[in-house]
């Protein structure tokens, strides 16, 4: 089994942002008005216009080092996204291409602790991904960094230990803590499967086992 190195690489979250905004970025400037008022299934009440306010409000707090308290909550992210209410989808977009760029040298200057937030990016572009009917939502290029920012999360976190026997990567996985009472639960399937359970994203209709845990349990999200 291949435990990924817990040593961080501080250049990592940059370098899947950057890899998601040269996918993600085209692809919304491709796409009508009227895509960005879809609804999102992942987000429940937010439309893909609202996703992409909050990861571009999230990016810029990062470069600005603005982080009042209560930043990230749930209020907050509301309140970002009502700021850009004015704005054009156009004008958005640009700020989540300045963000996606600027926002990964900021984090490697850190000591780890916004890590997560390229990870939950890289997941909110496969929301965005989804709506639009992409495929490989949460997969791509991005994905063997999503996997190692992933793993390291899950063990920070001390998430429930989790066995993953991956059909398209080549050695099995471990994520969560490293020490258990019990034998470490067990998932068989694809990668990008297992990110949207991480996320809590849905799986309807994915064919995949997960033996020792819920679904639920796995969600790193809330």
């Amino acid at each position: 089994m291949t435990d990924i190195v817990d040593v961080r690489d501080p250049e990592l979250p940059g370098r899947l942002l950057v890899m998601e905004r040269d996918a993600l970025v085209p692809l919304l400037r491709s796409r009508p008005d009227a895509d960005f008022a879809l609804p999102t299934a992942a987000c429940p009440g937010w439309t893909v216009r609202d996703v992409l306010a909050h990861c571009s409000a999230a990016l810029m707090r990062v470069v600005e080092n603005r982080f009042e308290k209560g930043v990230f909550s749930p209020e907050s992210n509301d309140r970002d996204i009502a700021e850009r209410a004015e704005w054009t989808n156009a004008q958005v977009v640009d700020e989540l291409e300045r963000g996606m760029t600027e926002a990964g040298p900021v984090i490697a200057r850190w000591d780890g602790r916004l890590d997560v937030l390229a990870l939950g990016e890289w997941v909110h572009a496969g929301d965005v991904r989804e709506v639009f009917g992409e495929p490989g939502a949460y997969a791509g290029a991005g994905l063997p960094d999503a996997l190692t920012l992933l793993a390291r999360v899950t063990r920070e976190k001390e998430h429930v230990p989790l066995h993953a026997d991956l059909d398209d990567v080549d050695e099995p996985l471990r994520f969560g803590a490293r020490v258990a009472d019990s034998p470490p639960a067990r998932y068989i399937g694809d990668a990008a499967t297992l990110v949207r359970l991480y996320a809590g994203r849905p799986v309807t209709g994915a064919a995949y086992e997960l033996a020792g845990a819920g679904e639920a349990e796995l969600n790193i999200f809330g």
